[in-house]
């Protein structure tokens, strides 16, 4: 998770650090005047969008974002940047499935200006009012609906509920020279789409960027292609609004196989991060690893773009990763470990997701795992050392933060929901031995792929998985306000 944003650790006796990431937008007007959507809509076959159902819940960290009463099944969008006005013009098609009868739709959305607003291919009427886009029209429970949202505008931020030093506003951020970026969880996709901008809602992608001459467009998923200075992305694996990504500007493209010939794309800025492609050019290398312990890696391709921001974000597919780090190796050496850490990530968070922000833990804590045990295994250090560290940090960020099944939400992605679940996984590890609990975890990834998980489902899988009974340890690990003594599974 932001994985998203880096977190500086210290693991005996090497400094880790894991991750996880304005101008104001005219201002909003309503869509031509409402028509009635004609009683006899022409029929959409929605079938080629069914791998993007989701079971959408309202998120209880935080309720504001999102909804549970619609799940977007495909997001296409055709975006247009200007750099030297500095406005984005988009067209955003939604393919919806509503989960329930409700007189509109409601969306999170950027006040950007909205140009028009169709239903159906029924001109409807669309405002966006605190961060809100409503399209004034019924709609029927599972009945799929087709949204098409005209808008322009400067983009803007939101603040990121968090503490962290490494604390960025969220969303679609304007570079100097004119480029564009984004880190966006918890939030802050509907920066520059409307989105059900919650973790439970996963969807299928296609999008199409257009930039000047000379300058490049990246987003989450599969490089689909380049017409003149049009770039096209497509997602065939079900995506969290928090994990797509979109970055603009005068970038170099280096290209390498992964495993199994993975292709692997990295976007990076001539001259700004030289002194990083030796760490991109290692992603072979870390992904051979993950694969050796959690399986194949989950998508068709992969990749990185770095930005001017100070953390990193395993967005799917494409990791975005800051490049504002000091300049000396040790710290080139962290920023290693922590793309490591975001592409662990695409197994913890973005193949396997959270139904809810109450389980960050779940993503982080794995990620962060993997990331010191390739810190372990790569600097040979000891079993102790480990676990010294991990029991050290686990009181220290319990006493600081509370424990991380109950995460505060002024405090999103802050040390306890890194650390402490890492100390728990370290605990089912020394109990199960390497070969039994690498085969749970790749077992886990593996089975439940493109789907959203909670702690009860992890609980069950771990139980039938292991033929032990871990639920009092994970419980105890997730609540406890401090660190647990060593509790054996029955």
């Amino acid at each position: 998770m932001r994985r998203r944003v880096p977190l500086t650790l210290l693991l005996a006796p090497l400094l880790v650090t894991a991750c996880t990431s304005d101008p104001a937008a005219p201002a909003a007007g309503p869509s031509a005047p409402t028509t009635t959507p004609s009683p006899t809509a022409p029929a959409v076959d929605y079938t080629a969008w069914q791998a993007g159902r989701s079971t959408p819940v309202a998120d209880t960290i935080y309720p504001a974002r999102g909804t549970g009463a619609l799940d977007v099944l495909h997001y296409d969008l055709a975006l247009d940047w200007a750099p030297a006005t500095k406005t984005l013009a988009g067209t955003a098609t939604l393919r919806i499935r509503p989960t329930k009868d409700a007189p509109s739709l409601v969306l999170d959305f950027m006040p950007y200006q909205v140009d028009g607003v169709t239903l159906d291919d029924a001109t409807v009427t669309g405002t966006v009012a605190k961060e809100k886009l409503t399209v004034t029209a019924p709609v029927v429970a599972d009945k799929p609906v087709t949204l098409v949202v005209k808008y322009h505008g400067t983009p803007k931020t939101t603040p990121m509920p968090s503490h962290r030093k490494d604390v960025e506003a969220l969303g679609l951020t304007v570079t100097k020279e004119g480029g564009l970026w984004t880190m966006q969880e918890p939030f802050g996709a509907f920066t520059w789409y409307p989105a059900n901008d919650q973790p439970s809602d996963e969807a299928l992608y296609d999008i199409r960027v257009t930039v000047p001459a000379g300058w490049s467009a990246i987003a989450s998923g599969t490089p689909a292609g380049q017409s003149g200075t049009t770039f096209t992305y497509r997602s065939a694996d079900p995506v969290a609004s928090y994990l797509t990504t979109l970055a603009v500007g005068k970038y170099q493209k280096l290209t390498a196989k992964g495993p199994r010939g993975i292709p692997l794309t990295f976007w990076y800025r001539k001259g700004a991060d030289d002194k990083l492609l030796p760490y991109l050019k290692k992603s072979p290398q870390y992904l051979a690893w993950l694969e050796k312990k959690f399986g194949p890696y989950p998508f068709p391709s992969g990749g990185v773009v770095v930005v001017d921001s100070a953390s990193g974000m395993e967005t799917q597919q494409m990791i975005t990763m800051g490049r504002k780090i000091e300049n000396t190796k040790a710290r080139r050496d962290r920023w290693g470990g922590d793309l490591l850490h975001e592409y662990a990530h695409q197994w913890f968070g973005d193949s396997v997701t959270p139904t809810t922000w109450t389980d960050l833990w779940l993503n982080e804590g794995w990620a962060q795992y993997a990331q010191d045990l390739y810190t372990k295994e790569t600097l040979h250090l000891s079993d102790a050392s480990l676990d010294r560290y991990l029991r050290d940090a686990d009181a220290a960020m319990r006493k600081k933060l509370g424990p991380p099944g109950k995460p505060n939400p002024k405090n999103f992605a802050e040390g306890n929901v890194y650390l402490c679940p890492e100390a728990m996984l370290h605990e089912i590890h020394q109990q199960l031995g390497d070969k039994a609990f690498f085969a749970l975890a790749r077992a886990w990834v593996q089975d439940q792929r493109n789907t959203q998980q909670n702690r009860a489902s992890f609980i069950a899988f771990v139980n039938k998985q292991t033929g032990r009974d871990f639920t009092k340890l994970i419980n105890t690990w997730l609540d406890s306000k401090t660190t647990p003594k060593p509790i054996k599974a029955t």
